[in-house]
């Protein structure tokens, strides 16, 4: 019997998440809870329920067919409790509108590696390959280990999205059996990475040393957020960074709004509802800093 992991979404075809043409297989659960996060219904480990209140029409046949009692009428919405809901989606299956949807399904490996498989000819044309994203996908270590022996047998190349946060041990069984690190690097202030994403980098820091120091293939990544790590001092402390911990390049990627509306589905504010999206010509100045300090540095 194959490990099973909680999938929320494989995305064929993605030219973002590592070289050449790739499937994206986006697990569910993440320690960190950043402000900006573009994909909030990868946060928590269990399947969730979302509603969109625009198609609702308040015929309550949710409230009646839920067997946990999880959902209640609050004036215009409904109003499901996460500490309730078990996932059973009996609610989802009898909404007559088509109101409820749900984020998050239990696959097993051989599933996944089943649709992986099914492009192994544009891996091969495009020097593509599978990645693991999420959430953080170390956060379902067992799965992943599995998932990527299965790859491995047909030379697949892969890669993850990281957060680096993620325990020593974890981290440095899983790591050196990807072909490639994207690490996200959010910010080199301790605090003020606290008050973004809800954790201290020092765990990131020091996973993404010892990745480095074993040649490991590693890409650091900055998402950079307005108010958050945008300016050229947050740049630089960065730059500093990762010029201390030995890489040689980073990619910017600018903050932009894909992930709002999947808020309003979950029933979460969004910190950064009016904030306005990043283009890579808004960041001339700090993209300059990081070539300045000698690294290579690209969107």
């Amino acid at each position: 019997m194959s490990e099973k992991g909680i999938v929320f979404n494989i995305q064929k075809f993605s030219i973002h998440d590592g070289p050449g043409i790739r499937t994206t297989v986006f697990l569910k659960g993440c320690p960190l809870r950043c402000k900006w996060c573009a994909n909030p219904e990868s946060q928590a480990n269990e399947i969730q329920i979302l509603y969109d209140q625009k198609k609702c029409v308040h015929c309550e046949t949710c409230i009646h067919t839920c067997p946990q009692q999880a959902i209640s009428m609050e004036e215009t919405h409904i109003f499901i409790d996460p500490n309730n809901c078990v996932g059973c989606l009996q609610c989802v299956r009898q909404c007559p509108a088509k109101a409820l949807s749900f984020e998050g399904e239990s696959k097993t490996v051989d599933e996944v590696t089943r649709i992986c498989l099914q492009d192994l000819d544009f891996y091969e044309e495009s020097g593509g390959g599978v990645t693991i994203s999420g959430g953080e996908g170390m956060v379902q270590p067992k799965f992943v280990k599995e998932l990527l022996l299965h790859l491995k047998e047909h030379g697949i190349h892969t890669a993850i999205e990281t957060t680096g946060y993620v325990s020593e041990e974890i981290f440095e069984e899983l790591a050196p059996m990807f072909d490639l690190l994207l690490f996200d690097v959010k910010q080199s202030d301790r605090q003020k990475h606290y008050d973004g994403t809800g954790v201290y980098n020092d765990q990131i820091i020091k996973n993404l040393t010892w990745a480095i120091s074993q040649g490991i293939d590693v890409l650091p990544r900055v998402p950079v957020i307005p108010d958050f790590n945008s300016t050229l001092d947050d740049a630089k402390g960065i730059a500093a960074l990762l010029k201390k911990v030995g890489a040689k390049q980073v990619q910017l990627l600018p903050f932009h709004q894909f992930g709002e509306n999947k808020y309003h589905l979950l029933g979460k504010e969004y910190a950064y509802e009016h904030v306005e999206a990043l283009h890579p010509e808004d960041l001339s100045d700090y993209q300059k800093v990081f070539q300045d300090a000698g690294l290579d540095c690209f969107f």
